[in-house]
């Protein structure tokens, strides 16, 4: 594969820390790359480095000839008096960009809800980063560098959004950076993992899937080497003493080890005790909304007629469309607002604590330091029947001692969300609810939090588009779709898409003049034959896709010595990819004469 760009022997520090050290990194043709790492570690400064925008104070980046490169930062940079046409597609003629499948694509993906003509300058924060994306992917580039682009992105969006990647280009061209504390995400789109952290970048082969099992297997290796050398020192120095030429072998990921210490690990929750301790706690009746209706004082119906019972040790995940009345939910459950209809009953013995969007709740604490505020606040509190020190909580929250003396306005946004969780926490309530839990955390931090979740036992509501979160920490899902309902999601997720894309009925943003034509060119004859090679293609496409997944596994199995077979191995996966595009692309056109 063709090198696209690289990073050679980069270093960079700032007055109270050390960023980068020699470090050496590179991009080829058809990389898909997930960016992770602890916040304040370099991931962003990674990016502007790479993009050119942040010069390191020693090494260098180089690109390949003529290389276009994308970049979206965290901080859109578009004019306030553009309209959303000009910011995306510039003041050119329509009918230049309207025929181009991609274009159309962005549009009705990512701004499909919005006014073609209004100025940007009137728009929304997160109304205004979804137009700075969809500028981004209108664009041809062949490197394309994104800094967390799921934000302000619903369910909806962060699918469309990794769909668009997987399929903007053929499999071995181009590349993609992508900085994201979105684990599913990560998944989706990434066929590497880069992991910052120390001033060096550790290269991981796979998704986040694929990359927690990797870290998981390189710390079991470390643990076991440093068990060998406790027991046998003498003979793990003379090993030292040689050289450790192992050390210098690549090191294989071996996935049977790693398989095996996952199956040694019992599942993240026991669900029956956490049941037993909830009801013992919240008693049999926790919330029961009944035929509730919800309407805002101009008259629009949020909530129609929605019956939902929550019991002890519920945990549930709310997942729906921007504006589909998740928080307004959220403040009935609250008790924040009244019903215009129906009942909300709520146990006797509930007691409910909300994490918020924000943390305006610390903004009068500003000049207050962690410590105090938890001296003062709480000194134990009860985790099922165990007695736990504020100590422990706050070591697993990621909180170390001389980060316990910063004074709470000094803290990072993802600190403060921490610290915020960490105070509802010690109140001890019984019903805890999550409004969008991941903001401002990195990927460490988010395992934490879930770690602290799994031994909760209480009654869990989690409002969040975050789709690994809400699989990983709820076990029932359920949807706003936007029509005033709330539905039971029993296949979680997928099923939540394919809910909304059956009721999805968006208009174009904007509407290519085009010669009247009657409603089908095609006969009825003619429209049975594209039918059957449209079936005809779909079978050949998941048959090659079959034979491209073997080959793959095959070149992974293989000898890495063997240059011969390795050789052969991937002229025939090469074939088979060109046989793909070609089918996608025979699909593609297949489809769009049905559609005429």
């Amino acid at each position: 594969m063709a090198h696209l760009l690289g990073a050679e022997n980069i270093s960079l520090e700032f007055p109270t820390k050390e960023v980068f050290n020699s470090v050496t990194i590179g991009i080829n043709d058809g990389d898909r790359i997930g960016i992770v790492g602890r916040n304040g570690d370099g991931k962003s400064t990674l990016l502007k480095i790479l993009s050119k925008q942040l010069e390191p104070d020693s090494g260098r980046v180089t690109y390949r000839g003529n290389l276009r490169v994308g970049y979206l930062t965290q901080v859109d940079q578009i004019e306030n008096s553009l309209s959303i046409a000009e910011a995306v597609v510039g003041d050119g003629p329509e009918h230049t960009w309207a025929k181009d499948p991609k274009i159309r694509d962005v549009l009705s993906g990512l701004l499909g809800d919005l006014d073609w003509e209004q100025k940007v300058g009137e728009l929304s924060g997160g109304q205004r980063r979804r137009v700075a994306l969809a500028a981004l992917l209108a664009g041809e580039y062949d490197v394309i560098m994104l800094d967390e682009p799921t934000n302000h992105l619903d369910v909806e969006g962060v699918n469309w959004l990794a769909n668009h990647l997987k399929n903007r280009w053929s499999k071995n061209s181009s590349g993609l950076l992508v900085v994201t504390h979105d684990r599913w995400f990560l998944d989706a789109v990434s066929n590497y993992t880069w992991e910052v952290f120390g001033g060096k970048i550790e290269t991981f082969e796979g998704g986040y899937a694929a990359y927690i099992q990797q870290r998981a297997e390189r710390q079991r290796q470390a643990q076991a080497i440093e068990a060998r050398r406790q027991n046998l020192l003498r003979k793990e120095l003379a090993w030292l003493g040689r050289g450790a030429p192992a050390r210098t072998a690549k090191p294989k990921f071996r996935i049977d080890a790693a398989l095996e210490l996952i199956g040694n690990e019992p599942p993240p929750r026991d669900q029956i005790e956490l049941s037993k301790l909830a009801t013992t706690r919240l008693g049999k009746d926790v919330l029961d909304l009944e035929e509730v209706s919800y309407q805002t004082p101009d008259g629009k119906s949020l909530l129609k007629n929605v019956t939902l019972r929550i019991g002890p040790g519920d945990r549930i995940g709310l997942v729906g469309a921007n504006g589909a009345g998740k928080t307004t939910l959220i403040k009935l459950i609250m008790g924040e607002l009244k019903p215009t209809a129906g009942r909300i009953k709520v146990g006797k013995t509930v007691k409910t604590a909300l994490l918020s969007q924000d943390v305006h709740e610390l903004i009068e604490h500003g000049d207050d330091r962690i410590f105090n505020m938890i001296k003062r606040e709480k000194t134990t509190f009860q985790v099922g029947k165990k007695e736990v020190g504020v100590g422990q909580l706050v070591e697993q929250l990621g909180f170390d001692s001389p980060q316990l003396q910063t004074p709470i306005k000094e803290l990072s946004g993802g600190q403060k969300r921490r610290f915020q969780l960490l105070r509802l926490l010690f109140t001890e309530p019984n019903v805890l609810i999550l409004d969008e839990p991941t903001n401002d955390l990195d990927t460490d931090m988010l395992a934490a939090v879930e770690d602290l979740l799994d031994s909760w036992p209480g009654t869990l509501i989690v409002v969040s588009h975050d789709r690994y979160l809400l699989e990983r920490v709820t076990d029932m899902q359920y949807a706003l779709l936007g029509d005033g309902k709330v539905r039971h999601l029993p296949r979680g997720i997928d099923q939540f898409l394919e809910l909304r894309k059956a009721l999805r009925n968006l208009p174009e943003p904007s509407k290519p003049s085009t010669p009247a034509t009657s409603s089908s060119s095609l006969s009825g004859s003619e429209r049975r034959n594209l039918e059957k090679d449209l079936a005809r293609i779909e079978r050949a496409l998941e048959k090659t896709k079959q034979l491209l997944e073997a080959s793959n596994l095959e070149i992974a199995q293989s000898d890495q010595s063997d240059y011969q077979k390795l050789s052969t191995l991937s002229a025939s996966a090469q074939e088979l990819r060109q046989k793909l595009d070609d089918l996608e692309l025979e699909w593609l056109e297949v489809s769009e004469k049905l559609q005429d």
